[in-house]
């Protein structure tokens, strides 16, 4: 028997008391719907979304920004696409276009630094979204802006790192599973740490379907036992030490803030913003932006849907109000969003 028909059978032949495994990563939570996971699984074994999809988390306030520096300041905004339809307290990205703002999506950070490059009479930002994976790339933009004297380019940030989420959720569920290629950059440390004082556990799991339900056997394995656990399952791309030039990037660039994530509220020290020696490349500063606190939609549920506290078919919006076609919470526009996942995978 393969060590996935191994851990198949066990999954679905799993009796005793009920267990919560939460999925951080939003990729995970789209493969696991995608390939219908769930249905070989005990009733006894629930998995849960967590708050790991960037653009899910990204406030209310951080789009108005965004808007504000559209249409007040007359900045050209570059962004990921899935970051155009997310809806800020009254307008989102989408909206401002259709008021003639430039909104140009672009594939990369850097792309955004080749737009100012050719288009120097306008002031370009960058809409930094992203956790340890993408960080790196939107540091990358700013040493290459500084390095050629760019000066009409700058990034907008709402960057947040991984460990003070866990920290926020560890009540949410019995055992985690880490998402991979957050791990492959921070390195398997900070899950031994939480582990040995937080008596936190999870997997670090890949991506494929076969690794994802490995994963899940292990971790149930490890709750069975009763001690707190730590196993990388994905030990192909994650190494213990991580990526120490991703990370010594990331340090010279940027400082931990504190940050808000949309539906949960602040998380103290789980973002990051440039360092003052970079202010120039600051949007904030540079445009003078006021704060601006932002508003949800209170009828949506995407906040609890991020702590794992309601599935997203529990929201009254899901599949009526609410859809990918016009969608309400940010849960559902980004392709990583857990209520995209449920919506477009619900007949698996």
């Amino acid at each position: 028997m393969s060590a996935l028909e191994e851990a198949r059978s066990f999954l679905s032949g799993y009796k005793g008391r009920r267990l919560r495994i939460m999925e951080v990563c939003g990729t995970h939570t789209h493969e696991i719907a995608r390939d219908g996971i769930r249905n070989i699984l005990s009733p006894d074994i629930e998995l849960i979304s967590g708050p790991g999809c960037p653009v899910c988390v990204t406030p209310a306030g951080y789009i108005d920004e965004a808007v504000l520096l559209a249409l007040d300041k007359g900045c050209t905004i570059t962004t990921f696409g899935d970051l155009v339809r997310v809806p800020g307290s009254e307008k989102s990205l989408a909206d401002a276009r259709r008021e003639d703002a430039r909104i140009q999506v672009v594939y990369s950070p850097v792309d955004a630094v080749s737009y100012a490059r050719e288009h120097p009479d306008e002031q370009v930002v960058f809409l930094s979204v992203g956790f340890e994976t993408t960080t790196p790339s939107e540091c990358l933009a700013v040493q290459e802006a500084d390095r050629e004297g760019i000066s009409n380019f700058s990034l907008l940030t709402a960057n947040k790192t991984m460990p003070e989420a866990y920290l926020a959720m560890k009540d949410s569920t019995d055992a985690f599973l880490y998402p991979g290629h957050v791990h492959a950059i921070t390195g398997t440390s900070i899950c031994e740490d939480f582990r040995d004082r937080y008596q936190i556990s999870g997997v670090i799991a890949g991506f494929t379907p076969e690794e994802l339900v490995v994963a899940i056997a292990l971790c149930v394995k490890g709750l069975i036992k009763g001690q707190p656990f730590v196993i990388n399952a994905y030990p192909r791309v994650v190494r213990p030490e991580g990526s120490p030039k991703a990370v010594s990037l990331i340090e010279k660039y940027m400082e931990p803030v504190d940050a808000v994530w949309r539906g949960i509220g602040e998380i103290k020290g789980s973002g990051l913003a440039l360092r003052e020696e970079y202010a120039a490349f600051d949007a904030r500063k540079k445009f003078s932006l006021p704060v601006i606190e932002g508003r949800d939609n209170p009828a949506c549920r995407c906040g609890e849907v991020l702590q794992g506290k309601c599935s997203s078919t529990e929201c009254p919006l899901f599949g009526k109000v609410c859809t990918p076609e016009h969608p309400v919470g940010a849960c559902m526009v980004s392709s990583e969003g857990a209520c995209s996942a449920f919506y477009l995978y619900r007949r698996k």
